[in-house]
């Protein structure tokens, strides 16, 4: 339980706050507090500061409290429930730090999202917040949901055969998708992973590709391979596409086929037309996984073209076994203008796009996915 303390008290307290690694509070007024929390191994804390403060600045400017670093110690001044939040922010951190792992800005913006779902512990209620985001654990390093609607999409893709995917840019749904994909093929829950998109350019036309087919597909499925590469060992990747336990199979191509023991991806889903959807969701075999994500306001597709995805989002709503999570900007995980940039656009388009699936997005975020259950 914190202490209370006199504002001319908080040096003092500070200074045997660093030698006993204890976490003390006192209030500067009547509406505000101020946390003092120590670290016992400066190296660490200034890791967990981040390069001249920034990790700080950042839980400053989303939680409206007031940061200052003193050695190895941090001072929080504000509301008091936001100052309860950033210490469990940074104590959360820490321990992460201490077990070896890496610490990114992503890593700090989805503690902050986590500890702001989570609520403030003066009203807790066991039964509403979750204690920690879920996490997927891959022999290179784990990967956890950063946002609540991460969160909702790794509990769909666990619980269900086949999952939508649908929201903005940026909001990590190939990353999730591939990182869960591995985990099942290092498992040996699978016998491969299928990585597939429909090949439509974003508004130009590159005309002529060279190469065999893996070559011609490659650029549209960048994204994906950055994932790949990311999340498993280079050579292991390399090894794995010789070997076809990962294959790259283009949408036109997977006609006739019957997808078993393996996790299929369709990225970028939002370019497929109605019959490519239909034609590639009924690929799905025994004992197989198939991932579906995209955007429905990027559509690359000709004009008069319906996008496949969603019209089987929208038909294969309530059916059992599907499931469907829908992020919204509050998920992006990019830089913090991505998301300032997607809000944007979508008041733009608002106006005109009130009828399709797109526009009716944002009315059903809130709950992520019928299909997700907690």
């Amino acid at each position: 339980m914190c202490q209370l303390w006199l504002a001319s008290e908080v040096d003092e307290l500070a200074r045997r706050a660093s030698e006993a690694g204890s976490l003390v509070a006192s209030p500067v007024e009547s509406e505000t507090t101020q946390i003092v929390v120590a670290f016992d191994d400066n190296r660490l804390a200034s890791t967990l500061f981040g390069q001249y403060g920034q990790n700080l600045a950042l839980i400053e400017r989303r939680l409206g409290v007031v940061a200052e670093q003193r050695g190895n110690h941090v001072t929080v001044a504000g509301p008091r429930d936001a100052c309860e939040q950033a210490r469990r922010i940074l104590e959360g951190l820490y321990e992460e730090l201490k077990r070896g792992r890496d610490l990114t800005s992503g890593d700090v913006e989805g503690a902050i999202r986590l500890a702001i779902a989570q609520g403030s512990l003066f009203d807790f209620d066991a039964g509403a917040p979750r204690t920690r985001f879920e996490e997927i654990n891959l022999r290179k390093r784990p990967v956890r949901a950063r946002t609540p609607g991460q969160d909702a999409y790794i509990r769909a893709m666990r619980r269900n055969a086949l999952v939508f995917g649908l929201g903005p840019a940026g909001t990590g749904k190939t990353w999730l998708a591939v990182a869960y994909a591995i985990s099942l093929l290092e498992r040996k829950e699978v016998d491969r992973i299928i990585l597939s998109r429909p090949a439509v350019e974003a508004g130009e036309r590159l005309g002529f590709l060279p190469g065999d087919m893996r070559e011609k597909v490659d650029p549209y499925l960048r994204p994906v391979y950055d994932a790949l590469f990311d999340l498993m060992d280079a050579r292991i990747v390399e090894r794995a596409l010789e070997t076809n336990e990962i294959e790259i199979a283009p949408l036109a191509f997977m006609r006739g086929r019957t997808l078993a023991n393996a996790v299929v991806i369709l990225d970028e889903a939002q370019n497929a037309t109605s019959m490519q959807m239909k034609m590639f969701l009924t690929r799905l075999g025994e004992n197989s996984r198939m991932i579906v994500n995209g955007d429905p306001s990027q559509i690359d597709l000709p004009p008069g073209q319906i996008s496949g995805l969603a019209e089987a989002a929208r038909l294969l709503e309530d059916v059992e076994g599907i499931g469907r999570v829908v992020f919204t900007q509050a998920d992006v995980i990019r830089h913090e203008l991505v998301a300032k940039i997607v809000a944007a656009y979508d008041r733009a388009a608002r106006p005109q796009s009130g009828n399709n699936f797109g526009g009716n997005i944002g009315n059903r975020a809130a709950s992520h996915s019928g299909k997700a259950a907690p």
